[in-house]
C-alpha cells in the first residue's frame, strides 16, 4: 500500500500499557520530527485496550476496546501491537495482514512461534512485518541482522537478552546472597515480575533466541526449537566459584552454526546459564542490561549494548519500525520479507558441542580422580583442567572439560554420580567464551 504526498499513514494501536503509552506520547510529541523523517504525518487514528474506561488520560474518541474491528478498518494504514501473548493476537494481527495493513510488532513470543504465517500473510498482501522492539528493546539488533549483515555469513549469536535474570545474577554475585533472597529483591526493586515463571524459567530468552536464529541463519527457529534452562538451580556457591576461576555466571542465548564429523551443517540453539571468563565482554555487562555479540565471516566480532526494557526505550524500537514502514509507504516499496531460503537443520542439544564446569564432593582417598577421570576417558571426554582441595574428610574436586556432545557429557555426570568415592555432585554448569 502506497500514500500519495501529504496524506497521513494512519495507526492503530493495539494496547496502551507501558511501551503503549510511551508510543502514544511520543507520536503525539514529536508529531512534527516524525512527519519530517518519515515523508508524511503518523496519526493514531485508533487505540484498542480491554477497559478503555481507566484511560482517562487518552483521547476518548480514539479508544475502542474491538481490537478485531479496528485491524480490518478501511481507515487504518499501520497495526501497532504491544498486547503481548499468542491469542487472540495472532488473529487480529492475521486479519490486518490479509486486509493490507502493514504490522510492527513486539511480540516475542508470537513471532517465536507463528512468524511464517505471519510472513507468508504480509507476503501475501505486499505489506511489512517488522519487530525491532521484540528482542532486546532499544538495541538496534535485528535490523542489522536482517539488512547491514545480508550479505555476511553469520557464525554465531551470543548474548544477554533478559534484564530480570541479568539483574538477578549481577546481585548475586556482588553481594553473595542466594537465588531466593535475591529474586525477592528484584520483585521489591521492580526488576522482576509479580509472576517471574517467563524470565527466571528461561522462556522469555528462549522466544527472542529463536527470533535470533531464524534471522542470523536463514532458517526457520520456533521456540520449542530452543534448549532451554533457567536459573533457579544457580546458588551462591556456583556464583563464588565461578569469580575463583575468575569467570562470571551468565543467562545466554546461544546460536551457532555448527558441522558435523561429515561437515553436514545445522544450527545449534539454546538458552541456559553458562561460566564466562571476565575478559569476555559479555561477562561485564550487568544489571538489567542487555548485550549481544555476534560473529560474522567478514564482519568480525561486534558487539549490542543497551536498554533492554522498559517503556521509553521499547518505544524507541517501535517508532524505528514505524518510520520505516511509513517511509516504504511513501516511497511505494517494501521492506525486507522473511529469508529461511537455507532451511537448515536444528541440531538437538544432546549432539551439540558444549564445555562443563562439574564440581564434586569426593571422599578423601588415594585413587579418587583416577577413578572420576576413566569415567570421563570412557565418555569420550578430554578433561582440560582439574582442581582440588581437602576439607578434613572430603575434598572438593573441580573438573573442566574439552568441548564434548552435550549429551556425553551428561551421561558423564550420571555416571559419576554413582561412584562409591563421590558423595555429591554438587553443580554442573556449562563454560562458554573459552574456544
Amino acid at each position: 500500500m502506497s500514500k500519495k504526498d501529504g496524506q497521513p499513514i494512519r495507526v492503530a494501536l493495539l494496547g496502551c500499557g507501558t511501551v503503549g503509552s510511551e508510543v502514544a506520547r511520543l507520536l503525539t510529541e514529536q508529531a512534527g520530527e516524525l512527519a519530517a523523517r518519515a515523508g508524511a504525518p503518523v496519526e493514531i487514528v485508533g487505540i484498542a485496550v480491554r477497559r478503555p474506561d481507566k484511560h482517562p488520560e487518552l483521547p476518548q474518541d480514539l479508544l475502542t476496546s474491538d481490537a478485531a474491528s479496528l485491524v480490518v478498518s478501511e481507515n487504518v494504514d499501520v497495526i501497532v501491537e504491544l498486547v503481548g501473548g499468542i491469542e487472540p493476537v495472532r488473529e487480529w494481527l492475521l486479519a490486518g495482514l490479509k486486509a493490507g495493513k502493514s504490522v510492527v510488532t513486539a511480540n516475542k513470543a508470537l513471532l517465536a512461534d507463528h512468524s511464517a504465517e505471519l510472513f507468508e500473510a504480509a507476503d501475501a498482501s505486499g505489506v511489512d512485518l517488522y519487530f525491532e522492539a521484540s528482542v532486546a528493546g532499544a538495541i538496534p539488533l535485528l535490523r542489522p541482522l536482517r539488512e547491514s549483515l545480508a550479505g555476511d555469513r553469520i557464525t554465531r549469536v551470543m548474548g544477554i537478552v533478559n534484564g530480570t535474570t541479568n539483574f538477578i545474577l549481577s546481585a548475586m554475585d556482588e553481594t553473595g546472597a542466594g537465588y531466593s533472597e535475591t529474586l525477592d529483591e528484584a520483585s521489591r526493586l521492580g526488576y522482576a515480575e509479580a509472576d517471574p515463571t517467563a524470565d527466571v524459567d528461561g522462556y522469555d530468552a528462549a522466544s527472542k533466541a529463536a527470533i535470533l536464529a531464524s534471522l542470523s541463519f536463514h532458517t526457520r527457529v520456533t521456540a520449542s526449537d530452543v534448549h532451554r534452562e533457567g536459573i533457579a538451580d544457580v546458588t551462591a556457591s556456583d556464583i563464588s566459584a565461578a569469580r575463583l576461576l575468575g569467570r562470571a555466571v551468565k543467562l545466554l542465548a546461544i546460536c551457532e552454526r555448527v558441522r558435523d564429523d561429515n561437515g553436514v551443517e545445522s544450527v545449534s540453539v539454546r538458552v541456559h546459564p553458562v561460566m564466562i571468563p571476565l575478559s569476555h565482554q559479555l561477562a561485564r555487562v550487568n544489571g538489567a542490561f542487555n548485550a549481544v555479540y555476534v560473529e560474522a565471516d567478514a564482519a568480525g566480532e561486534l558487539m549490542f549494548y543497551g536498554q533492554g526494557a522498559g517503556g521509553a526505550p521499547t518505544a524507541s524500537a517501535v517508532l524505528g519500525d514505524l518510520v520505516a514502514v511509513a517511509r516504504n509507504m511513501v516511497g511505494g516499496g517494501r521492506g525486507p520479507r522473511e529469508s529461511a531460503h537455507a532451511a537448515l537443520p536444528v541440531r538437538p542439544m544432546g549432539q551439540t558441542p558444549t564445555r562443563y564446569h562439574v564440581s564434586l564432593d569426593v571422599a578423601d582417598i588415594a585413587g579418587v580422580l583416577a577413578q572420576v577421570a576413566q569415567v570421563f576417558a570412557d565418555h569420550g571426554v578430554s578433561i582440560a583442567a582439574v582442581r582440588q582441595r581437602d576439607r578434613h574428610s572430603t575434598a572438593s574436586l573441580v573438573v573442566i572439560t574439552h568441548l564434548a556432545p552435550d549429551a556425553a557429557l551428561q551421561s558423564t555426570v550420571d555416571e559419576i554420580a554413582k561412584l562409591d568415592v563421590v558423595h555429591e555432585v554438587v553443580s554442573v554448569m556449562r563454560v562458554e567464551g573459552e574456544d
